[in-house]
């Protein structure tokens, strides 16, 4: 098994996610809201770089049974419907609907996947799950989403925490980059809401009042489903 891990999606290199399987990890906190969106009911989720693509996206789909979700700036983007808080995603909100959705970071990460064989999105709240679909693939890609194209500790943690377990008890020889590697280390480290709250994107967090959203993304394995980009959608897998 080879494990290439990123930290930015700037560092990601031609054909680096050609035909791997990718992870993709914005724990704070758009695939956090993804796997909370899927849990309670949401159709699909729709990820999409710029605000202007989730509207038109959004009408050309129906807005009748489609939300508009997202932030900048760590706040509901104005005329959207719902913003990036995992909170925000309840059973009454979402169920039977399709999402689009448009964050600073996590979801232009999706876009650099299209020409990968498999593609999930994980958070602290679905790691055991992630790391169980990725049981025994040949190439995997761990891409973290980041912070405004710079490191997040959040995310770097969540992949260390994903690739411990998925290289738990393992026998067969397997090659890490220095990423992977440096990742790997940091799961000494146990997820929190404090541990969050100290990084850069849980103090933006806290500076606009939503503290609050760090609990959920901190609750590890709240949640058993896997979250999987196809076409265009994120859908749980296999459902």
């Amino acid at each position: 098994m080879r494990i290439s891990a990123y930290f930015t999606v700037g560092e990601v290199t031609p054909g680096a996610l050609t035909d791997a399987t990718v992870v993709v990890i914005d724990v704070v906190r758009a695939t956090t809201s993804i796997v909370e969106a899927l849990a309670n009911g949401a159709r699909g989720i729709y990820p999409t770089v710029s605000t202007e693509e989730a509207v038109k996206l959004a009408h050309s789909l129906g807005r009748d049974d489609t939300l508009l979700c997202g932030e900048r700036k760590g706040q509901k983007v104005e005329g959207f419907d719902l913003g990036n808080s995992p909170g925000d995603f309840t059973r009454e909100a979402v169920e039977g609907k399709r999402l689009v959705m448009s964050t600073t970071n996590g979801t232009s990460a999706f876009g650099l996947a299209h020409e990968s064989a498999r593609v999930l999105a994980c958070a602290f709240t679905n790691l055991s799950a992630v790391a169980s679909a990725v049981e025994g693939v040949e190439d995997l890609v761990v891409l973290c989403a980041g912070k405004e194209g710079h490191f997040s500790m959040g995310d770097a943690l969540c992949a260390g925490h994903l690739i411990s377990l998925v290289l738990a008890d393992r026998t067969e020889e397997h090659t890490l980059n220095d990423a992977a590697i440096a990742a790997r280390a940091l799961a000494a480290r146990k997820p929190s809401k404090r541990l969050l709250g100290q990084t850069a994107g849980g103090r933006a967090l806290i500076e606009v009042g939503l503290e609050a959203d760090l609990e959920i993304c901190a609750d590890v394995d709240r949640h058993g489903l896997v979250a999987e980009l196809i076409d265009q959608a994120i859908t749980v897998a296999g459902g």
